[in-house]
């Protein structure tokens, strides 16, 4: 689903678990946002397809955060574009997204995915590409999580920090949020930003009074 020129909510399907990735691109590269479970490769590459941008044309990776949902298909990525694509995460989640630490969430899954963390990203950072995107740390879900601001099309892309229901968000995931408290916080950050649509990594795009939607689902924790 195209959001606005060079914003596009991706769509994959595993098993029924329907997740969006976005894609970000302008004249010079592509953004991916997350990369789906292991083995989608093949389904981002026809997601991008549908959008007019193939693989090749991404060069930079930013993970929102080290759940496997987000992470899985990176080493698929990394094996196929090897260094000419840069990864950007937060520090906190840089070890497990690594591998050097065993997942918060999937902790039991023998061979995790395993990439790399080219850059780290801070809270209020700016990325100075397809039209700029800053960094929002948004801990909560994983004490690492980021959410990201795309300037030019006034978009949220908020990880799994909300989800959204029928294009209305629905708040915090609470059953895989560890730290409600500290969730409920990244959520207030939101409202320094002027929004007009959110992509949740489950649930897709939010749009209408969102300042509106995310008071109440403040208030209701």
């Amino acid at each position: 689903m195209e959001i606005s020129e060079g914003v596009h909510m991706l769509e994959l399907d595993f098993h029924g678990n329907i997740i969006h990735p976005t894609l970000l691109w302008d004249q010079e590269m592509a953004v991916l946002i997350d990369t789906g479970f292991p083995g989608q490769i093949e389904d981002l590459r026809m997601a991008m397809k549908k959008a007019g941008v193939s693989l090749d044309k991404v060069k930079m990776v930013i993970l929102t955060h080290q759940d496997i949902d987000h992470i899985g298909s990176l080493p698929e990525i990394l094996r196929e574009c090897g260094s000419d694509v840069q990864v950007y995460a937060h520090e906190l989640d840089q070890p497990y997204i690594q591998g050097e630490l065993p997942l918060l969430k999937d902790g039991q899954i023998i061979n995790p995915p395993k990439g790399r963390v080219d850059h780290t990203v801070i809270d209020g950072q700016e990325l100075v590409v397809c039209g700029g995107i800053q960094v929002i740390h948004s801990p909560g879900h994983t004490p690492g999580h980021i959410s990201l601001y795309v300037r030019r099309s006034k978009t949220l892309i908020a990880g799994d920090s909300m989800y959204s229901v029928n294009g209305t968000l629905g708040g915090i995931h609470e059953p895989t949020t560890p730290d409600i408290e500290e969730a409920r916080l990244s959520l207030k950050k939101y409202l320094d930003h002027d929004l007009e649509s959110v992509i949740c990594y489950h649930g897709g795009l939010s749009k209408g009074n969102i300042h509106d939607q995310i008071r109440r689902k403040i208030d209701e924790i």
